[in-house]
């Protein structure tokens, strides 16, 4: 399998979906690879869920590498400087470009978020990575390999054992690339500092 798999079909989010929604890592998080990670929710419901990491690189990939692995020779100078993100430990060599809703590369791309006032699409086909290269890409994207799953039930109950917390999601939380300030970012907009959850993670 390539860096780009197959596209999959959007299913219609359940009633109290939290798709659209980002997941904040609270201190007690038992998986150190979740340790302050802040996931964007791409699908939730009865049958389980998945995002992707936010605030967390790939060190040892630029988009200059995957585009070589690609074949696909860039045409716009600033591919120089677009990161590789770790999108989860699931399917790591593949990959998913979460963008604006503007951007749409017909059947390949999932509309999310919704119901949730946002306009998005994931697209996991290589044909967004094309456009990016040729400066014909979404107005904002991020590009991740890996994501973050969860089975039927199990996010669910990671939340009654206050594993997370959540907030809604914004442009720098979604495309911003100050990396290191997410996680506090997304404790801000809930009114909590890093502080209070050192004191109190087994009740926040």
């Amino acid at each position: 399998m390539g860096f780009f798999g197959a596209s999959r079909q959007a299913t219609p989010p359940a009633s109290g979906s939290l798709e659209g929604q980002v997941l904040i890592a609270m201190p007690n998080i038992p998986d150190r690879k979740m340790e302050r990670a802040a996931i964007f929710l791409c699908a939730h419901s009865e049958r389980g869920a998945m995002g992707l990491i936010l605030n967390k690189l790939v060190r040892d990939m630029s988009f200059i590498d995957l585009l070589r692995q690609l074949r696909i020779m860039p045409k716009a100078s600033r591919v120089e400087g677009i990161p590789v993100q770790f999108g989860g430990p699931v399917d790591t060599e593949r990959g998913f470009v979460l963008h604006s809703g503007e951007y749409e590369a017909g059947s390949n791309t999932m509309r999310i978020g919704g119901h949730a006032g946002l306009n998005l699409g994931l697209t996991a086909t290589v044909d967004v990575v094309t456009d990016i290269a040729e400066g014909r890409g979404p107005r904002a994207s991020m590009l991740a390999l890996g994501y973050a799953g969860w089975g039927a039930g199990q996010l669910e109950a990671e939340l009654a054992r206050h594993a997370w917390l959540i907030c809604p999601s914004d442009d720098f939380l979604l495309f911003g690339q100050q990396y290191q300030l997410k996680w506090e970012h997304g404790l801000r907009k809930m009114g909590i500092t890093p502080s209070q959850l050192s004191r109190d993670s087994g009740r926040a």
